[in-house]
């Protein structure tokens, strides 16, 4: 009876697991979306397509928890020696490659300013002030997005194409506070526009997004540290029974 019992609890614990396991993906799959979907926003001012790596593997991992909670559960409804070692097997993958995604996101995250401030002054020169163009779309985006105007402040506008064609003496309406109704972008009321250019700005967006990857990886690398006890244990009671 007290076998019985002691079996019954190893289930319970597993079953437990496999449903943190099933959260832990879920939440590990929307963080590296999250950074897809942002970076998207900012992919002109960076060329380094590698440096969305670690955004990459986030979802492998989160990818690999929902494989962990299947085999898992099923392992364990059918006590089986060789599903449950599969679980720890993957369990330990898992963990080597949350650490794998922490130096990547720190490798990465040291390089989003050399890539920065290579692109940066390639983007604004190609800034024409359409909604069609992709790099005008980009700057005007970040311009409202970041309260910024050009690229160290909004002088920066005045050795770009588009400043010296237009011949108004304005910048693009992005640039406006959006507190001033009747910006017209004009140098000639600096006040109605953003002081601090973005790129010092777009660094540090791109930064605080690789330190959500980082911080994701490390807290379930954390967590999975202190499962990893409880599911072994329950693991190994569940395939002893199994033999």
């Amino acid at each position: 009876m007290m076998g019985q019992c002691g079996i019954t609890s190893s289930k319970t614990v597993l079953v437990f697991l496999n449903l943190i396991f099933w959260a832990a993906a879920g939440i590990l799959c929307y963080v590296g979306a999250y950074v897809f979907i942002t970076y998207d926003d900012y992919d002109h001012f960076f060329e380094d397509v590698y440096t969305l790596i670690p955004a990459v593997v986030i979802i492998a991992v989160g990818a690999l928890l929902f494989i962990i909670g299947l085999i898992g559960c099923c392992a364990t409804i059918r006590e089986s020696r060789c599903g449950l070692a599969t679980f720890v097997v993957i369990l330990m993958l898992v963990f080597v490659t949350e650490v794998v995604v922490v130096v990547l996101g720190y490798v990465y995250r040291a390089k989003v300013e050399d890539e920065v401030n290579h692109s940066i002054q390639k983007v604004y020169d190609e800034y024409n002030g359409t909604n069609t163009d992709a790099p005008s779309r980009a700057i005007d985006y970040v311009q409202r997005q970041l309260h910024c105007c050009g690229i160290t402040n909004y002088s920066d506008w005045k050795n770009t194409r588009w400043f010296k064609e237009s011949r108004n003496n304005s910048v693009p309406l992005s640039c406006c506070k959006p507190n001033m109704n009747n910006c017209t972008g004009s140098l000639s009321r600096p006040g109605d526009l953003y002081p601090e250019g973005c790129e010092a700005l777009v660094v540090k967006k791109l930064k605080e997004i690789m330190m959500y990857v980082i911080w994701a990886a490390l807290t379930f690398a954390a967590i999975q540290t202190e499962l990893w006890d409880g599911s072994t244990r329950a693991a190994s009671v569940c395939a002893f029974v199994a033999l």
